[in-house]
């Protein structure tokens, strides 16, 4: 079986997508993780357009990478210029990248009337650009843009770029789904019938490549059956992030090829890394990860209600695909009103604690945790605070802080925005700690209060620490203002995230109790030497 090599576009594709933004520091960071992961080639931007771009390639040509080949991004040179002339190309090739990646219109609308020039010129441009990578010997990949849709209208013009990238000295052929508007079958059909255009024209080997985008939810799809049409290098993106709907996203794409299909595309150990690859290059893009994406979402295999979790504990693939660890993912378990003892000695064993002979009355903790969830917690999206409660029930928790006291006031000028002071005093193991702080609402004040109190203790403990969201929900709006309400904060660091819950009367208290709980989370992480959520 055929090796299938992935190409990742993260770093260039990626960044198209809405409120995505790396620096080029940021790029030479998730650079570093693609290729401790083993990934074929990274694309790194487009030199010849971006000076940030630039940067980044300068500062990569220094970078002793392991497993990858860096690509550069360009397109075909201008109408009316030769290659050589062309600033853009001409900085593909001077990036220091040993791999080019340009794109050229295969659909004839865009020709005619996008670029408003001759089709056959167009064929020209393609031609004289992949040899001006050839000539100064790169690795010359062509990415057929808007190819799926060329072919549909006039499959001989679209089959006919082809034909001109590999007379150029193309090594490889990039069949682009642009618009994310094929069907699986016509990706299967269209390749096989390209397979047989490049053959007829070189007997040299040219390899088939695959872009798809997710507009009609099937860029992971659309990628695997090219795979199984003949395609040996498959581009995508980290956590599927891209223009519009996005690209295809290389978490599903990974272990489908490799778990599912037997390709030889990364190894076992590799694999592994998988989900806090996703996590770093959401934590470095500012965004929020998605828990019910396939493989590496937290919810990915998590199970709820009593029945599934009884059958997971004696045989975890009655209800899942395959073993999370495999892709560094892990089995979670919720505890909520849908529970039975199942759930709580199955949590009890994943946090750790002596299961059997160990004298915990499971029925009374499924009761308390069921009150409470009557009261308005929700332990089933607040898994910090569950594994708090958790060790609370049985006798186990050791608070890495308390409270002694806080105050919040909140002061508003005429025409100024409201301004919120908070001070604090804690007590770590009888010594007390008083900080005050500012904050932008009286629950940033408090945070920032309380971090300061524990970073005179814990050091730099919570400097990678930040909130990801922050929801609060009133719980019965009949009671107007003196209704209960309840706060869910998600925390996240560089490797993990986590979520906590705060039920009162008063969102301050609501707040506070999530933001407390979620401080003693990582905390505990952090005395006991582990990371892990």
């Amino acid at each position: 079986m055929e090796s299938v090599l992935i190409y990742d576009t993260t770093l260039r594709d990626g960044t198209q997508g809405e409120k995505i933004n790396f620096t080029a520091l940021d790029k030479l960071k998730i650079a570093r993780k693609l290729d401790d992961m083993g990934i074929h080639y990274i694309e790194g931007g487009w030199p010849g357009a971006s000076a940030k771009d630039w940067e980044f390639f300068r500062m990569a040509a220094e970078e002793p990478f392991k497993h990858t080949k860096m690509a550069a991004f360009g397109s075909t040179h201008k109408h009316g210029t030769s290659p050589e002339e062309d600033r853009q190309l001409r900085a593909v090739v001077e990036s220091g990248a040993p791999v080019g990646t340009l794109v050229g219109k295969s659909w004839d609308l865009h020709v005619t009337k996008i670029l408003g020039i001759p089709l056959e010129d167009n064929l020209e441009m393609i031609r004289n650009s992949v040899a001006y990578l050839k000539k100064n010997n790169l690795e010359a990949h062509y990415d057929a843009e808007h190819f799926f849709d060329g072919y549909k209208e006039n499959p001989d013009y679209a089959a006919a770029t082809i034909e001109a990238a590999v007379k150029g000295g193309a090594d490889a052929v990039v069949l682009c789904d642009t618009n994310g508007g094929t069907l699986p079958h016509e990706i299967e059909k269209t390749i096989g019938e390209i397979t047989g255009v490049i053959q007829k024209v070189t007997d040299r080997k040219v390899s088939i490549g695959i872009h798809t985008h997710n507009d009609s939810n099937l860029a992971v799809a659309n990628s695997i059956i090219a795979v199984r049409a003949g395609a040996t290098i498959v581009q995508g993106t980290i956590n599927g992030y891209g223009e519009r709907c996005g690209n295809a996203d290389l978490t599903s794409i990974l272990p489908i090829l490799k778990l599912k299909m037997d390709y030889p595309c990364i190894s076992d150990e590799n694999l592994s890394k998988l989900q806090k690859v996703s996590l770093y290059v959401s934590e470095t893009a500012n965004m929020t990860p998605v828990n019910s994406r396939p493989f590496v979402g937290k919810s990915a295999f998590t199970h709820k209600g009593g029945l599934h979790v009884d059958a997971i504990m004696k045989e975890p693939r009655s209800y899942e695909h395959m073993n999370p660890e495999l892709v560094g993912n892990k089995r979670r378990v919720l505890i909520s009103d849908m529970s039975g003892k199942g759930n709580i000695k199955y949590k009890a064993r994943e946090l750790g604690f002596p299961v059997d002979e160990n004298g915990y009355d499971y029925a009374a903790i499924v009761n308390r945790v069921k009150q409470l969830e009557q009261e308005g917690y929700q332990y089933d999206v607040a898994d910090g605070s569950l594994q708090i409660l958790m060790e609370k029930l049985t006798e186990r928790f050791r608070p890495c802080f308390e409270l002694e006291s806080f105050r919040v006031t909140v002061e508003k000028e005429k025409d100024r925005p409201c301004h919120s002071n908070a001070v604090i005093k804690i007590n770590v193991d009888g010594i007390e700690e008083i900080t005050a702080a500012e904050g932008y609402g009286p629950v940033s004040a408090l945070d920032n209060s309380l971090r300061k109190a524990l970073n005179n203790v814990y050091g730099r403990a919570l400097d990678q620490v930040h909130l990801v969201d922050f929801k609060v929900r009133v719980l019965d709006g009949r009671e107007g203002t003196a209704a209960k309400v309840r706060v869910l904060i998600e925390t996240r660091d560089e490797e993990t995230i986590w979520s906590t819950i705060g039920v009162s009367e008063d969102i301050i208290e609501a707040s506070w109790q999530a933001l407390a709980d979620s401080f003693q989370y990582k905390l505990a992480r952090f005395v006991n030497g582990t990371n892990q959520v």
